[in-house]
């Protein structure tokens, strides 16, 4: 694409998003009905702000799911701790819930805006942000050229780029400078990442290695989870986390073919709990007993299939076993982050379609923590073997720790990183307290 084209693609984008503005209402009350937008706020998602802006510095970051706010939740601690308001949007209502359960009043939390020009407008002149960070890979043009319109800085954290987006930005080289190149700076994940960031227009570049390694392990309800082991008793567990459509099926197969021989209990966290009645209805009809976490059902010895179609508790899930497939790698793609997993004690399996994983799961299975399976019959073999084997299992989950260990220190690289956008910014707020006690 030549520079004129892209300039007129961003054009046309931007007049696009104006003439299409008054359906935006319609198309979020859509949403709604689909339990995809919270009805309470769904303002929000048009740029109007249902809180106040504090007064002294403040820095917008833009997490889009969960996964990317749990990375995001260590730097925006540091930012609080350095007296700078944050006020962090998120896309889903799943992510919502879990910022109000990890981050409390720690930050101010706003559905983000839908990226149309008058909600972005509205949004960005109300809250008057001083810089922006956003995670991983999101790019949205009228954000991007609204922010550069205002000269905030534009800043990605932990940021990486996959396969497919690579080679669709690349096509597009010259929309791709247009946009990458106004980003004032960009920390990747990995040289590769780095490397693609710098081609299509971003620099400065730097590598932090992955925000996620320095997170804290997701907590969880003692009480509960002390009910659910005395529950589950001496029964084998494995977990299958983070699935998407057909892995929950293969779940179910592998449960079937292995009852009779370990006579596990099967926990299911689906990656959207909104799945979850479809899910039990599947499991049903293959005969299974199901248990799910969002009725508090007991697990009882006849009890196949734990569902855990609840926000916010993985922290539990992974806690009641050794043993995780980590989902979107057998019947997705892209990979689901193992972390959490290897941080919490479990040895774990992944399909092999991991792509937006590639260096986490690469120095996991260096090290022998975590193992990849080509298909089902594959994964049912593995989920047997740690079962049986409690050195085997033993080694992969020491070694799964040790790993975690080792990929620590991308926070401390991304803090020193953002010095220059975020010291000024601590000064000035340190400093307004006594300008106004001077008053």
């Amino acid at each position: 694409m030549s520079r004129g084209l892209a300039r007129l693609a961003l054009t046309g984008y931007r007049v696009a998003g104006i003439l299409l503005y008054p359906l935006a209402g319609p198309y979020l009350t859509y949403r709604m009905f689909k339990g995809k937008e919270d009805r309470h706020r769904r303002s929000e998602r048009l740029g109007h702000a249902s809180a106040p802006r504090p007064r002294g510095p403040l820095v917008w970051a833009h997490a889009a799911s969960v996964g990317e706010t749990m990375a995001l939740i260590p730097l925006l601690r540091e930012l609080g701790r350095r007296d700078i308001h944050v006020l962090l949007t998120t896309g889903t209502v799943t992510s919502a819930e879990l910022v109000k359960n990890r981050l409390g009043d720690q930050v101010i939390h706003q559905y983000v805006p839908i990226d149309l020009k008058f909600p972005m407008k509205r949004f960005i002149s109300y809250w008057q942000p001083d810089a922006c960070i956003t995670a991983e890979s999101e790019i949205w043009p009228t954000t991007v050229m609204e922010l550069a319109r205002r000269r905030i800085p534009q800043i990605r954290v932990n940021a990486r780029i996959s396969d497919r987006s690579f080679a669709r930005w690349r096509n597009n080289d010259n929309l791709a400078e247009a946009l990458f190149g106004k980003m004032a700076l960009v920390v990747a994940q990995s040289d590769l990442d780095a490397e693609r960031f710098r081609d299509l227009g971003a620099w400065p570049v730097l590598v932090s290695g992955n925000l996620k390694g320095d997170t804290d392990p997701p907590p969880c309800d003692l009480a509960l989870l002390e009910r659910y082991r005395q529950e589950i008793g001496e029964r084998k567990t494995w977990a299958a986390i983070s699935t998407f459509e057909g892995e929950e099926k293969a779940a179910a197969g592998i449960h079937k073919a292995l009852k009779s021989r370990d006579g596990q209990l099967t926990i299911i966290v689906p990656r959207h709990p909104d799945r979850a009645d479809a899910i039990e209805e599947m499991l049903k009809a293959q005969g299974l007993v199901v248990a799910r976490r969002s009725r508090n059902d007991p697990l009882t010895a006849e009890t196949d299939i734990f569902l855990g179609d609840s926000i916010g508790e993985m922290g539990l899930y992974l806690r009641l076993t050794e043993v995780a497939f980590v989902g979107r790698s057998l019947t997705g793609e892209g990979g689901q982050n193992p972390l959490e997993p290897a941080m919490l004690g479990c040895a774990v399996l992944s399909g092999s379609n991991v792509q937006n994983f590639r260096d986490v799961y690469s120095n996991l299975v260096r090290k022998g923590a975590a193992r990849l399976v080509r298909d089902v019959e594959m994964l049912a073999k593995a989920v047997h073997y740690l079962l049986g084997n409690d050195l085997a299992r033993r080694k992969m989950i020491d070694a799964g720790q040790e790993t975690v260990t080792e990929m620590r220190g991308a926070l401390s690289v991304t803090v020193k990183a953002l010095e220059p956008y975020i010291n000024p910014l601590t000064v000035s707020a340190r400093l307004q307290p006594r300008a106004a006690a001077a008053q």
